[in-house]
């Protein structure tokens, strides 16, 4: 009897530890229990849909177009190189600047699939049903700049120039030296190091990992002072986030989760594998870096742009991980991306 008692009691606690770990279904934007859609979308090839927002001159006039990938848990509306922009300059450049909700994000459909290569055609097929020809120009910031390695490597053919800012980097990238990963892996706050070890170790366990309240989960889920520089603190106030309950509001596991697992999984190329995009010099590509930043691994950025001879870098003393919240920055950035 206590054996048979024992067995329901053990098969009872794995089942409940199983649904614990099993994410919700995401709440799609316009199914019956989902949020409203507001936002302009186009449909993908596979049925799914991207919801965009533009900026600057109208994309028809436009003689700069330019893709925006925004941060882990943002959307469409924090499109830095356009919303922190001196008033005109946009206009004065001749640009357009489409930022898109990454798939699970915002009002984009989830995509359960989701891989590097997969957001690149995404960007792709963007550009195309929006008709921005045959070049344009990508931006990504934080997570979204780590997506743009992803435009570098399947999509060159199709871009003016890159800018990555601050660009989040993947400690299993097989070309990076480990004795550089390992001690910027243990540099990072330990509920860091346990976050990304969870991404990539135990993907199936990332959404509990990220929503159990019995440990501190990622900073980059639940800011704290110990990640953010002196400047970071003096920006954060400043950050207008009126569409925050917007980001997240499919689910945790299509937005923040799917990012982790993504970014911090298995990738079957790094930064070093990419071939020079731009041969003939028609292009540049630029990689922004604040050398006091305490999200991201300052000499891993270091090292990747060191040995990838067409990287453009650029490395700003004193600044953390927003500084392309500055509006004065923000402008070098752009006017060097697009008057190089």
């Amino acid at each position: 009897m206590l054996i048979k008692f024992a067995a329901v009691f053990f098969v009872t606690l794995v089942a409940l530890a199983y649904q614990a770990i099993q994410p919700p279904p995401p709440r799609t934007c316009g199914s019956p229990n989902g949020p409203p859609i507001t936002a302009s979308r186009i449909k993908l090839r596979d049925g799914r849909h991207l919801a965009y927002k533009e900026h600057g001159v109208p994309r028809e006039l436009a003689k700069n177009k330019i893709v925006f990938l925004h941060a882990f848990r943002s959307s469409r509306h924090d499109a830095v190189i356009a919303t922190n922009l001196p008033n005109g300059l946009l206009e004065e450049l001749g640009a357009c600047v489409v930022s898109f909700d990454r798939p699970g994000y915002g009002e984009s459909d989830p995509h359960p699939n989701r891989t590097i290569k997969s957001l690149a055609l995404d960007v792709e097929e963007l550009a195309d049903k929006l008709e921005l020809g045959d070049k344009f120009y990508v931006v990504g910031f934080s997570m979204g700049g780590q997506a743009v390695w992803g435009c570098l490597k399947f999509i060159p053919h199709r871009l003016a120039g890159a800018t990555l800012l601050t660009p989040v980097v993947n400690y299993w990238w097989h070309n990076l030296p480990s004795n550089i990963t390992t001690k910027s892996f243990y540099d990072q706050p330990t509920r860091d190091q346990w976050a990304v070890r969870v991404a990539h170790y135990f993907p199936w366990l990332t959404f509990w990992w990220f929503t159990q309240k019995w440990f501190p989960s990622s900073s980059a889920v639940s800011p704290t002072p110990i990640v953010l520089s002196h400047q970071d603190l003096s920006i954060l106030p400043k950050i207008n986030r009126q569409h925050l309950s917007q980001v997240q509001q499919q689910g945790e596991a299509e937005s923040i989760c799917r990012d982790a697992k993504v970014g911090f999984g298995r990738w079957d190329f790094d930064p070093l594998d990419i071939d020079n995009p731009f041969p003939d010099n028609t292009g540049h590509v630029h990689l922004w870096q604040g050398d006091d930043d305490k999200l991201i691994p300052v000499p891993l950025q270091r090292y990747i742009a060191q040995n990838i001879p067409w990287i453009h870098y650029h490395e700003i003393h004193g600044s953390g991980h927003l500084f392309p919240y500055l509006h004065e920055l923000t402008a070098t950035i752009i006017k060097t991306q697009l008057l190089h």
